[in-house]
């Protein structure tokens, strides 16, 4: 007699059958379905294997599914992805507008060529001044012009390229910027504005210290060593502007290390453990790269050249610290510093004023800059 739970014409599956095997559960029938004839019976499946029970006992409580896909880093949250192509692109326009900038610079340089050139002569005409070599007609003493295209290409192109170079200085850092900040993270591209800032000011920094300070005195060593031999100086247009050029942006350039040092930490390329683990190294490199830009042979002038870079190489090392402290979620204790500076450098002062009272100094605006 059939079950009274079974609908009518369901008839269970017989428990075996003439060949041995086992037999089939039904799924359509264990549901109360009946199942056709010629139903193909699937395998049985394994049970799935029981939850653990709840901490109040009883039942079992259900896993929650696994995530669909890791978690997006808050971090990467703004950076802008781009193909190579679309890199390319941005390269070119970036450039594009770095020309622009120099171009504009240049045009308004052009319209102060005379202003500008007395500006770079003037270490020239200081130094043969101070060998007391006079000018014709017991002027003040001149450059010398060798070939009939030399002052066109320099005073009329040349100098106002170099010009245009220094003014747009800022804009030109600002593309770089510009261009690398779309693989910076978001909180990193706050840091465009002290970069294009900071940049430019030790940029245009180093052409200060190279024209006031180790220019002038490079010069005037240079020329005046064949003086006690019976060699007047004479010097052409073009030989004067090469070292001009040379000697301003090689400083320009060596006082962007700091900058220099701060990107590199900022792409994790160096830390400040590792940058004073291996300041020797550093230094060295320093003293060969300064014994190559300084104009002159002698000894002074690589300790002039090369005392600055080395400070400025420390500076960097500050910068990347830090940065490393602003990545920590660290403070700086600016307080302190700012005291203890503050009273290291009031006891110069009056050390310098002491100084300058016992041995009778005055202050001048040139190197080296005390004279009694």
């Amino acid at each position: 007699m059939a079950s009274p739970e079974e609908p009518k014409g369901a008839q269970a599956p017989e428990s075996g059958n003439s060949s041995g095997e086992a037999p089939v559960y039904d799924p359509m029938y264990a549901a109360g379905i009946a199942s056709p004839s010629n139903t193909v019976f699937p395998p049985e499946a394994a049970p799935p294997p029981a939850s653990p029970p709840t901490a109040g006992g009883g039942g079992s409580k259900t896993i929650p599914p696994p995530p669909s896909g890791p978690e997006d880093d808050g971090d990467e949250e703004g950076m802008l992805r781009m193909s190579f192509l679309e890199h390319l692109e941005e390269l070119r326009r970036r450039i594009f507008l770095m020309l622009l900038g120099v171009g504009v610079a240049f045009a308004a340089s052009l319209t102060f060529s005379k202003e500008l050139w007395n500006f770079v002569k003037a270490p020239a005409v200081d130094a043969l001044t101070s060998l007391g070599i006079k000018g014709m007609n017991g002027g003040p003493p001149q450059l010398t012009q060798v070939t009939p295209m030399e002052a066109f290409n320099i005073i009329w192109v040349k100098m106002p390229i170099l010009a245009a170079v220094f003014l747009s200085s800022p804009w030109i850092l600002y593309q770089i910027w510009a261009f690398i900040s779309p693989g910076l993270y978001k909180k990193e591209r706050r840091w465009a504005s002290p970069f294009v800032i900071c940049s430019a000011g030790l940029f245009i920094l180093g052409g200060c210290f190279g024209y006031f300070v180790a220019f002038r005195y490079g010069l005037t060593f240079l020329l005046g060593l064949g003086r006690d031999n019976g060699v007047t100086p004479l010097v052409s247009l073009s030989e004067y502007f090469d070292l001009f050029v040379n000697v301003m942006l090689g400083i320009a350039l060596v006082f962007e290390l700091p900058i220099l040092i701060f990107f590199l930490t900022l792409l994790h390329v160096v830390s400040p453990r590792f940058l004073i683990a291996h300041s020797r190294y550093a230094i060295l490199g320093i003293v060969i790269l300064a014994a190559i830009i300084t104009p002159t042979p002698d000894v002074f002038n690589l300790v002039l050249f090369a005392t600055p870079m080395c400070a400025l190489f420390y500076v960097g090392i500050f910068a990347s610290y830090l940065l490393v402290l602003h990545r920590e979620h660290k403070k700086f204790p600016w307080a302190k510093v700012i005291k203890w500076t503050a009273i290291v450098l009031a006891v110069l002062a009056v050390a310098v004023y002491m100084a300058m009272v016992r041995y009778h100094l005055r202050i001048v605006p040139h190197w080296p800059f005390f004279m009694r």
